[in-house]
């Protein structure tokens, strides 16, 4: 199976910019033979950092930008991970649209937004590809903060997902940008190998000033990559450039599912040790409140 990721720099609130290059990086996939090809968080919006111009460039799935969205992906093969600022009645959500061939396949809406404006996203689809080589390939989407938590990816492979994308949108205050880029690289490695998936971190790229994040001056500094079951890096794209990743995986190989646990070490934890988890969390709870509940 070939994924691809275009880490390209979006033009905030400039959706007909965004959506031309949705179709640049699907032709190029298409050209090279990708099967799923996944875009930066919030891509075809920008992402803003004030709840005001968040809301201003948002729109819905059933939206004409949502129509246009569709349409493009219909002159295409791959399927499409993209991201966008989300109105769904009063509530706004950081989400990524599921794409093929002009049919949207589904949402799925951040579950660890930091933003306040963000409504929480509390549901985990599972989606599925047919392969030329490998079959019918089970993935899912997890959204940048997403995957410095245990239980989003751990939610995802218990319902079958092999390969895990985890589009992003990075501007990082240059002070902390190696402290970012260390962690980042830790939890990802630990998302792949403790639930034996392929994960895929999609970023986002900076050029110059960014024209989203307003309240203080960073890096979008790029560094995509593909973490295998096992923990290595396949490949990854350079750092301060648009580029293109492509990577071609053995997603259902038997050998990249974990033979020890079965489930993969994440998930035989969950089983063995969640009750004595909740227990010890009730019990904190009763120590820090004094209210049994």
């Amino acid at each position: 199976m070939r994924i691809a990721h275009c880490q390209f720099e979006p033009k905030s609130g400039d959706f007909d910019a965004n959506l031309a290059k949705v179709a640049e990086g699907l032709k190029a996939a298409e050209e090279d033979r990708a099967e799923i090809v996944s875009y930066p968080e919030c891509f075809l919006t920008g992402y803003q950092d004030d709840d005001e111009r968040a809301r201003k460039h948002a729109f819905s799935v059933s939206s004409p930008q949502m129509m246009q969205l569709l349409d493009v992906t219909a002159k295409f093969d791959p399927t499409v991970i993209v991201g966008f600022n989300e109105t769904r009645g009063d509530d706004l959500y950081n989400t990524c649209a599921i794409a093929h061939k002009g049919h949207l396949l589904g949402t799925y809406s951040k579950c660890a937004a930091y933003m306040k404006f963000h409504k929480q996203g509390r549901e985990f689809p599972v989606f599925e590809r047919e392969t030329r080589k490998d079959g019918k390939v089970k993935f899912g989407v997890i959204i940048c903060a997403d995957g410095g938590y245990i239980e989003p990816t751990r939610i995802l492979a218990a319902k079958g997902a092999r390969v895990v994308f985890a589009p992003h949108y990075n501007y990082i205050n240059a002070a902390g940008l190696i402290g970012h880029f260390m962690k980042v690289r830790a939890d990802h490695t630990a998302r792949a190998v403790e639930n034996s998936v392929f994960f895929v971190r999609g970023n986002n790229v900076s050029i110059g000033k960014d024209t989203s994040i307003q309240g203080f001056e960073g890096v979008g500094y790029g560094d995509s990559y593909v973490i295998d079951p096992h923990g290595e890096i396949l490949t990854r794209t350079r750092r301060h450039v648009e580029d293109i990743l492509l990577c071609e995986i053995d997603a259902n190989n038997p050998k990249h599912i974990d033979r020890n646990w079965q489930l993969g070490r994440s998930l035989w934890s969950a089983r063995e040790f969640g009750p004595m988890l909740t227990e010890a969390l009730r019990d904190l709870e009763i120590q820090t409140t004094g209210k049994k509940k």
